[in-house]
């Protein structure tokens, strides 16, 4: 009877590589080191549910199938793309089968954010009755996507992306092999292969089974740079256009923008177009941004960040990313300040709060007759007409509102002429016996 890990002959280089141990894991050692997580879970011989959370190519299935065989448990593999409740159903009733034997199940699921609400429900009883020891794997953020009935019951592993180290380690167990010890991979040329799988084991795999026949067809065994350069041709780095990874690379750009670092700014501004982000979503955060992390201590930062998204309309991809790059690193020069912001964000809260006052009969207008006799606008003070052009002391609130205070100007860029002259008209109001 074949294991778990027998393969046929012919299997990619990926799967013949797959460790049988967490001794032959390259990765991870935070989770499989001595005395980590999932190190002293296989030594418990008590499996437990779990999610494996990590970018593609990193080990989540491999360590899975390491745990299932550690815990000398049935291991049935659930794909949530391909996969509904009928195929939940029967693992459950392999899982039951089992059971008699005295033996434990893992039930996998590959991509488990890609089930809904009902598919992640047809498991939970059985998971929760100890039938079904559940084992996620997911790309993407679990508190996001995963149930939180499940995600209570089932402990959160992360797993990162694999270092330089890592992958050299990789392709020296592929040039170890049989069928590759006459082939050698020179300094730089590892640098670049790594390079292009970007952290995934996977993709090195795929990469350099790729490569090293494609040198078999032309009798070479040195994969030189120039070699690697012409084969590989343009990789397309690790990034999910909807996912974790993306919208934690908007986070670092706008976070290095409203923290002033004008090179960590374009350094994230450059990852996000490399890795195939829409330039026009880039230019509606950029001009997010300017509202919300410059303000009025820079007006010129709204003007700088509009024209560059228009300039992009114009030029399009890629003469126009020069012009979001040049507003990117503009913005995270200019002075910040988050006032207007917070004072919107306190207002509308304020608003909410509070019941609709009626607008001051002096503050309305008067276009006809009835409202002139009503007393519409009757003791409105005009305020060019007053010193300082200021109506000192009036009123702009509904009747016994007190006018919030809300919108504190920083001392930087503009807002610092902007707080010296709100502090001067409270002086008037002051001298003219307050607001009235």
């Amino acid at each position: 009877m074949p294991d778990l890990f027998t393969r046929p002959p012919d299997a990619p280089l990926a799967e013949r590589l797959r460790p049988h141990s967490l001794e032959e894991v390259i990765g991870q050692q935070h989770l499989i080191g001595e005395g980590k997580p999932l190190r002293v879970a296989v030594e418990s011989g008590k499996p437990h549910s779990m999610l494996l959370w990590g970018p593609p190519g990193v080990g989540k299935t491999t360590l899975a199938r390491i745990l299932a065989q550690s815990f000398h448990a049935q291991f049935l593999p659930v794909s949530a793309v391909f996969s509904g409740v009928k195929d939940i159903r029967e693992a459950i009733l392999k899982a039951e089968t089992a059971l008699q034997q005295e033996r434990a199940t893992i039930l996998f699921v590959d991509e488990v954010h890609r089930f809904n609400k009902a598919q992640q429900d047809a498991f939970l009883p059985h998971v929760e009755s100890g039938l079904l020891t559940f084992i996620g794997a997911t790309t993407e953020n679990p508190s996001f996507e995963v149930n939180s009935a499940l995600l209570s019951r089932a402990q959160v592993y992360v797993l990162q992306p694999l270092s330089a180290q890592d992958l050299q380690q990789l392709i020296d167990k592929v040039l170890a092999l049989p069928d590759y010890q006459g082939f050698a991979i020179n300094g730089e040329a590892r640098e670049l292969l790594c390079h292009a799988a970007d952290g995934d084991a996977r993709r090195l795999l795929n990469l350099l089974e790729q490569l090293l026949r494609t040198a078999a067809t032309r009798r070479l065994n040195a994969l030189t740079p120039e070699f690697l350069a012409d084969s590989l041709g343009t990789q397309i780095r690790r990034f999910d256009k909807g996912g974790e990874s993306f919208y934690n690379q908007i986070s670092a750009l706008h976070k290095s923008v409203r923290g002033s670092h004008p090179n960590a700014a374009l350094y994230w501004f450059c990852r996000m177009l490399d890795g195939g982000a829409d330039p026009r979503y880039l230019a509606r955060r950029i001009v997010r941004m300017a509202w919300e992390d410059i303000g009025l201590a820079d007006p010129r930062a709204m003007q700088i960040a509009n024209e560059a998204a228009a300039a992009y309309e114009r030029l399009g991809s890629p003469e126009g990313e020069l012009a979001l790059a040049q507003a990117v690193l503009y913005l995270a020069a200019a002075a910040k300040s988050n006032a207007g912001y917070t004072a919107f964000n306190q207002m509308r809260a304020f608003v909410k709060s509070n019941a609709s006052g009626e607008v001051p009969v002096h503050l309305r207008n008067a276009p006809t007759k009835m409202m002139k006799e009503l007393g519409y606008g009757r003791e409105y003070r005009y305020a060019h007409d007053e010193p300082h052009a200021y109506a000192a002391g009036e009123s702009y609130m509904p009747d016994g509102l007190a006018e919030p205070d809300f919108y504190q100007p920083v001392p930087r860029g503009l807002e610092i002429k902007i707080g010296e002259k709100l502090a001067r008209l409270k002086q008037l109001d002051d001298e003219a016996g307050g607001i009235k």
